[in-house]
């Protein structure tokens, strides 16, 4: 029976060779130092910045089967998790290698679907020794801080700029607006920490984006600040020593509802979850900074109402192109970008209580929700537009307007798209619509305003309108928020809310998307973590203790199949295959975790080749044989921050003060499924070459046993 199947491994295998090419596009985006690519499009000769797995086949022009299974897998990964997208790809592109060695070694295909999958399986349950619950991080990493922070005061000045934090060495600081240094204060530390608002703690001393007429609005911004260990304050922005620092901190007592006087100068050294979002940034500084702030507001939000510490609905980004990466912040509230038509309108409802309405769908005349049904046997016949009517379509025009007018209301957000010229008319009547909004804003204003979400305009009646809401124009420091184009920075607001906007800024506009899926992957890490409740050893770890365990079964002995063995696969033949070829399928399985370290530590220049790189892995794995408990070695040199390192902690220099760690179910799918697109592609493959009539034997075996996606 095995010899009806060695022709397949004489043939092409396409699909495999297709994935492995893939794979290896993706290699320079694993790893916490990234390399950035541009595709360009051939056609129109525009390019565009990506820089996670996901991006890059999604731009890709995909034509194959194998390539769309790619696609598909990745789409799943990312929908889930938001994140592991780069792992799944290397390593279905690494697998893919590694059974088209095995197929060269006239490896049967059901041999390696068993072997393989069976391997993966029981790397999964020996990773979970290195799994920490998130209540045990936290403690350690505040405990961490404080030892960081005396250590640092002991030393001298925290303003002083050769005492900053080991992490931001390594992490180059976000762009720097010019400062003044001649009013540069550096000794008064009490004036410092009531000069910034706790939600600033994470960021720069104000920010440079606001409301107009606001002072209060930013929570955070991206790269004012010099960090300490405990992150003390260090401003660079001189003018912020004037009397704008009284009216600062007066408006955001009030705004924050005496945030400043019922709680530490500096939050984060009990904020577990803040060190938490750092440990889980793998080095993105800009994005931890404004989760840490988003964090620490929720949390005092908790305190005060009872609601969930981290809650990710209640998050939302606006791309700012113009303005430079140091202007992002968060704002309470939702910032988005509106027409410049509408900015007359936004004046004159500012500082006004608004009646808002919601709609949950596009607001134009053809749209119909889903699962409407036309009526059948019915034709409609379109008159054309009367004397009175300018065109068609103006009698809808105008009783949606009557609507709105006689309801009194002056927003409505729309979670769709909006017709351009009911738009037109409501700018001329004074009401501001604003479309595209998500559905979690939709939520958070019909909460914090009493308003009903209604699918149809026509459905609007006094118990939808809300009221309360608020609205107004945002303006940079110098004006240079109203320059960015042709859209125009607003932000809505409602008392009671705990909306908060992400405002991402950048000058490149090749980065608008970059950096907001860095943000949003450093959101849902943290949400994961904490719906785990658990968390990985980063650094490597978790794949070093896949490696070390493979190896370990793959080179002990083959053994005959025994009875219990027989009675677990579906046929003896498959038993004893699995075991002829053990050795050398899990060796293959091996072969993608040692590539992966490999490329990891190229990506972080810990390695100048991938020779030497594969010889800092060997170097470990044999220390860990040597130990005795790979596991016991590995979390050894974890805390030492020593881990597939020159002596030196995850990112540099930081020591015992910052660890790394990864999520646990995200990384976990992410080796399931790119495992199982590999042995999907290896049976189409077989089958296309075979033929079903000829594999349909082999069909019988695995088809019962292995379930591919």
């Amino acid at each position: 029976l095995p010899m009806a199947f060695r022709d397949v491994n004489a043939r092409r295998h396409i699909g495999l060779q297709q994935l492995s090419a893939l794979g290896l596009a993706g290699r320079k985006l694993l790893g916490p130092t990234k390399s950035c690519k541009f595709i360009v499009d051939e056609s129109t000769n525009q390019s565009t910045l990506i820089c996670s797995a996901f991006r890059l086949i999604e731009n890709l022009d995909l034509t194959t089967a194998s390539a769309q299974l790619l696609n598909e897998t990745l789409q799943a990964q990312n929908k889930e998790f938001k994140t592991g997208m780069s792992t799944l790809l290397f390593l279905a592109g690494a697998w893919s290698s590694a059974v088209l060695e095995c197929l060269q070694q006239n490896i049967p295909v059901s041999a390696i679907v068993s072997v393989m999958s069976e391997g993966l399986n029981s790397c999964c349950e020996r990773v979970q020794c290195l799994q920490r619950s998130i209540d045990d991080v936290s403690k350690e990493l505040c405990s961490s801080s404080v030892q960081t922070k005396a250590c640092q005061i002991g030393r001298g000045s925290l303003l002083n700029p050769q005492f900053s934090c080991h992490f931001q060495k390594e992490i180059p600081a976000p762009e720097k607006v010019p400062i003044n240094s001649h009013s540069h204060q550096e000794g008064n530390c009490n004036f410092n920490k009531y000069l910034v608002s706790p939600l600033e703690g994470f960021g720069s001393a104000a920010s440079p984006v606001k409301p107009a007429g606001d002072k209060s609005t930013s929570l955070i911004s991206g790269g004012s600040i010099t960090t300490s260990g405990c992150n003390k304050q260090k401003l660079t922005h001189s003018r912020y020593f004037s009397t704008l620092a009284k009216s600062r901190f007066s408006s955001q007592q009030s705004t924050f509802g005496g945030y400043l006087s019922g709680s530490s100068a500096y939050p984060c050294q009990c904020s577990g979850l803040g060190h938490l979002a750092m440990a889980l940034s793998h080095g993105n500084q800009t994005s931890v900074k404004l989760l840490q702030s988003i964090v620490t507001y929720q949390q005092e939000r908790a305190e005060r109402n009872g609601s969930s510490q981290f809650n990710v609905a209640e998050i939302v980004t606006c791309c700012l192109l113009g303005l430079p990466e140091s202007y992002s912040c968060v704002s309470l509230g939702f910032v988005t970008l509106v027409a410049p038509g509408q900015a007359t309108v936004i004046k004159h409802l500012e500082d006004k209580p608004l009646r808002i309405a919601l709609m949950d769908g596009d607001l134009s005349e053809q749209y119909r929700h889903l699962g409407f049904n036309r009526p059948r046997n019915v034709r409609t016949i379109l008159e054309g537009p009367s004397p009175q009517e300018g065109r068609t379509g103006d009698s809808w025009l105008s009783s949606m307007l009557d609507v709105l007018m006689s309801f009194e209301v002056n927003l409505v957000l729309v979670k769709g798209n909006v017709c351009e010229n009911l738009m037109e008319r409501c700018v001329a009547n004074s009401i501001l619509v604003i479309g595209s909004v998500t559905r979690g804003v939709l939520r958070a204003f019909g909460e914090a305003t009493s308003a009903q979400p209604v699918t149809y305009l026509t459905q609007l009646n006094a118990a939808c309108v809300g009221t309360g809401a608020q609205v107004e124009l945002w303006e940079a420091h110098d004006g240079r928020a109203m320059d960015l184009g042709e859209l125009v920075p607003v932000r809505v607001k409602a008392e009671g809310t705990g909306l908060l906007t992400a405002v991402l800024s950048t000058t490149v506009a090749s980065k608008v998307q970059l950096i907001e899926d860095q943000f949003w992957t450093l959101v849902y890490r943290l949400h994961h973590a904490l719906h785990d409740k658990k968390v990985f050893l980063g650094g490597g770890a978790v794949e070093l203790l896949c490696l070390s365990h493979i190896q370990m079964l793959a080179e002990q002995p083959s053994q005959p199949a025994s009875g219990d063995t027989v009675k677990e696969l579906p046929s003896p033949w498959l038993a004893a295959a699995g075991m002829e070829y053990r050795s050398v399928v899990l060796q293959a399985l091996a072969g993608g975790w040692k590539q992966y370290l490999s490329a990891v530590l190229c990506n972080a220049a810990e390695a100048a080749s991938e020779l030497e790189a594969c010889t800092v892995v060997d170097h470990h794995l044999k220390k860990a044989a040597d130990c005795g408990s790979p596991s016991a070695y590995i979390l050894q040199e974890f805390r030492r921050g020593a881990l597939l390192k020159g002596g030196s902690g995850p990112f540099g220099d930081c020591g015992e003060h910052l660890k790394v760690y990864d999520n646990v179910t995200a990384k976990t799918e992410a080796w399931r499924r790119a495992l199982d697109l590999v042995l999907l592609v290896l049976q189409t493959d077989t089958e296309i070459i075979t033929g079903p009539k000829r594999n349909q034997l082999l069909n019988s075996y695995v088809s019962g046993e292995f379930m591919f996606l």
